[in-house]
């Protein structure tokens, strides 16, 4: 099959051209707002070097958005960081897809790569304002969400210490029934997400456990059977005594999504489903809410020294998985490039070895789909697994709500009868997806 066009903001009306138009302008205008708010702070900390230092970020991203609003050429990167080189690399490859002589811009070039390389600009330009450079624009709101959300994260945090009070009494199909249960909660959770909101308010407020049983009909593709097929060999005595059983979560936003994720790990690792969690988050600030290792470490930390006794045990034992290294956390900086995962292999053959080792990968979110799929106009009914093209380490599952005109594998008519129904449907995180590729 001829592999289809990338999704564009040159598509006049789509998603990607009303993000590009819309979204992305906004969110500079906050990161703007945010590091002049921080005005103060910056002088207190750094004297006058500071307040230079604002006024130099300002005018950087005050640029950055006007090149984008009047579709100037991608420029090189001018800093010296260790992924520079294959930054500017892949500038010259966007070059040579489109040929005489025209250079990629901001509405003309694949929408993944003038996405990504936004969040790699703000990088540089607080790279280049020291002594503010390791300022994250986007904590604060990052901060907020989870408060915003504590709420939530507490009615999920004691119906995980209920589980595991009885869980020594669950029979094999109840284990499957609450597997399934978390698998949800980690999907839905997935709606929070800060990038799609501008960075306004997204959290969870309220309990979405009593939500699951309504939500279920929202859910496209339901692979959960696949994966409890794999994860409950280890708890049949299939696999042998001394094999373990290795699930990766490739991380997603922070805040409620990341307490999902948290509570769907500690779950499968009581449950006896799997010996080892590994996360995977972004080795600096990214898509406004994505989480970085402060932003791992800190949720962990919060919900240590909540005040309610579950939430708190929670964090005490999320703090005692990654001391034991039951759980552990990786950064890898192929997850801040703009490549599909198709060429990871190539790319970062490090982190493709360290995937190899999986047993499952749980990848989180809309990004990491348009990312397993190339962010492509595919047909609905391509399978996932012919998506992915080239990307086959493990075993794996994307779990998102939908947030980007991109998605395959649904069985044939279902996407014309939602885009006749609902035009929105495939951008409005009101669908979901636990879909499931095997290595092949």
């Amino acid at each position: 099959m001829e592999t289809p066009d990338s999704l564009s903001a040159k598509f006049e009306g789509s998603f990607a051209y009303f993000t590009v138009k819309d979204r992305l302008p906004q969110i500079l205008t906050k990161v703007i707002d945010t590091v002049h708010r921080n005005k103060n702070k910056f002088l207190e900390e750094y004297g006058v070097e500071g307040i230079e230092a604002e006024k130099k970020a300002i005018s950087f991203f005050s640029k950055l958005r006007n090149e984008m609003q009047t579709d100037k050429p991608i420029l090189p990167l001018t800093d010296d960081q260790p992924d520079t080189h294959i930054w500017n690399r892949y500038l010259d490859y966007q070059e040579t897809l489109l040929g005489k002589g025209e250079q990629p811009s901001w509405f003309r070039s694949p929408w993944l790569y003038v996405e990504c390389y936004l969040y790699r600009r703000v990088q540089e330009g607080l790279l280049s304002s020291p002594p503010i450079c390791k300022f994250d624009v986007f904590r604060e709101a990052k901060n907020e969400s989870f408060f915003q959300s504590q709420p939530a994260m507490l009615a999920l945090c004691t119906d995980l210490h209920e589980l595991k009070r009885n869980m020594e009494s669950l029979s094999r199909d109840q284990s499957r029934k609450e597997f399934y249960r978390l698998l949800q909660v980690s999907l839905w959770g997935n709606k929070c997400d800060l990038s799609i909101s501008g960075g306004l308010d997204n959290s969870q407020k309220s309990s979405i456990l009593s939500s699951l049983e309504s939500l279920q009909p929202f859910i496209l593709v339901d692979n959960m059977e696949s994966l409890w097929n794999i994860l409950s060999k280890s708890r049949d005595g299939s696999t042998e005594k001394d094999s373990r059983i290795r699930v990766d979560i490739v991380l997603d936003n922070a805040g409620f999504e990341l307490v999902t994720d948290f509570v769907l790990a500690d779950a499968i690792l009581s449950l006896k489903l799997v010996s080892e969690v590994h996360f995977h988050g972004k080795c600096f600030p990214w898509f406004v809410s994505d989480t970085t290792r402060h932003d791992f470490n800190w949720t962990v930390r919060q919900c240590l020294a909540a005040n309610h006794k579950w939430m708190s045990k929670c964090g005490q034992t999320w703090k005692e998985n990654l001391e034991k290294g039951c759980w552990v956390y990786h950064e890898n900086m192929f997850w801040t490039l703009p490549h599909e995962y198709c060429s990871m292999a190539d790319t970062a053959p490090d982190l493709y070895t360290e995937l190899q080792k999986s047993d499952l990968i749980l990848f989180k979110g809309d990004l990491n789909y348009r990312k397993l799929t190339g962010d492509r106009k595919w047909d609905f009914t391509v399978p996932f697994s012919q998506a992915l093209t080239t990307f086959h380490p493990a075993p794996l599952c994307s779990i998102r709500t939908l947030k980007a005109d991109v998605q395959v594998g649904l069985r044939p008519g279902i996407g014309e009868q939602l885009t006749a129904s609902e035009p929105d449907w495939m951008i409005s995180g009101k669908y979901g997806v636990i879909q499931f590729s095997p290595t092949v």
